[in-house]
């Protein structure tokens, strides 16, 4: 992957005792570490207008994660294990780099590896800011704040939302135009992005977005069919599969974790792609009738996912832990790229005030 880097960025390969990947950094060498973790279908590149603004300092890290970008090929991710080859992989790279602890800054799939550092190292975590995250309950097949799976071999979630093979096709082939709605340009310009807005370096962010392994160990990742709507369980590989409910964490593993850092969840109001019922959500494409025989909400309701990672954060403060939750207007799901400035100010004070 070739992309150009904004000044201010410097791209270096980095071996741990894990994997070997692109890492970009900024600021000064002996500033306080601040580790940024992508989201699916992207690359460190989305992190790069925050990295060249962080406070006098701070030392901005982003590493292209296993299955993305220029990390090692050969590593796949063990979806069994959850998300948990990127949470060991992005504390071996603090390892590497000779990082006790630092600020963990994670969206959307990023943000559901922040859950994971929380609950397996949290004394390594300085703050943890979730950019709208993945609900900690995973993503797909659950019906209420509690988490509790429509069905018990977790169909609708995992690699079979991913496996449409028109999108696969177009992304294995690089293709980079409008004119295909199944295009990642059109999926980035109307699910991640609020529209009419288009990003500056749209070009890089797209190669960013190309730039995912894709194979059946990789992306979308391998499935099983079920006799449950909408009849795909998940696999063994892959993202995907990694984000299922089936593999999620026990939630009182997460909320008695000692130390228990601060907190901060910052999403956008008009986020499609995780919401109270996302567009991706197997439960909506059913009531859309993009996915035959929706069973109905009864059975198969939208899975409320703000309303899962609220309870799940009211229940860290109630357990001595603290946390905020800020929603920026008129933004979508990447707010430190729509609104650069006003994300920068909530997240500054944030790492100030901690760090």
């Amino acid at each position: 992957m070739t992309i150009d880097t904004l000044s201010g960025i410097t791209a270096e390969t980095i071996t741990s005792d894990r994997i070997t990947t692109r890492v970009l950094f900024s600021g000064p060498e002996d500033g306080v570490p601040v580790l940024f973790l992508h989201g699916n279908l992207s690359s460190a590149t989305w992190w790069e207008e925050v990295m060249v603004t962080l406070p006098a300092g701070f030392r901005g890290i982003a590493p292209d994660q296993r299955g993305f970008g220029d990390a090692e090929f050969s590593k796949k991710i063990n979806a069994t294990r959850g998300l948990a080859d990127f949470a060991d992989d992005a504390l071996a790279l603090l390892d590497t780099l000779g990082y006790a602890r630092a600020h963990f800054v994670g969206n959307s799939l990023g943000g559901s590896v922040v859950w994971w550092v929380l609950k397996s190292a949290s004394a390594r975590v300085t703050t943890a800011t979730l950019v709208a995250p993945g609900s900690p309950f995973g993503f797909g097949g659950t019906m209420d704040i509690e988490g509790a799976p429509c069905y018990d071999d977790f169909s609708g979630s995992g690699a079979g939302l991913s496996s449409n093979p028109e999108v696969v096709r177009l992304v294995s082939e690089g293709y980079r135009g409008s004119d295909n709605p199944m295009s990642i340009r059109m999926a980035l310009r109307t699910l991640v992005y609020r529209p009419p807005f288009v990003p500056e370096r749209e070009e890089d962010l797209l190669s960013s977005a190309l730039s995912i392994h894709v194979g059946e160990q990789d992306w979308p990742g391998d499935f099983v069919p079920s006799p449950n709507w909408p009849h795909f369980a998940p696999g063994r590989w892959g993202a995907a599969n990694a984000l299922s409910t089936k593999y999620a964490f026990e939630m009182e593993d997460f909320l008695s974790i000692e130390p228990k850092p601060y907190i901060l969840w910052i999403r956008g109001d008009e986020d499609k792609a995780v919401a109270d019922g996302a567009a991706s959500d197997p439960a909506v494409l059913g009531a859309l009738g993009l996915i035959p025989n929706y069973p109905g909400p009864h059975e198969y309701p939208p899975q409320p996912m703000i309303a899962q990672t609220r309870a799940v954060l009211d229940k860290y403060a109630q357990a001595g832990g603290a946390y905020e939750e800020v929603v920026i207007a008129e933004t979508g799901h990447v707010p430190f790229i729509e609104k650069l400035d006003e994300f920068n100010e909530i997240f500054h004070g944030a790492i100030q005030k901690v760090g």
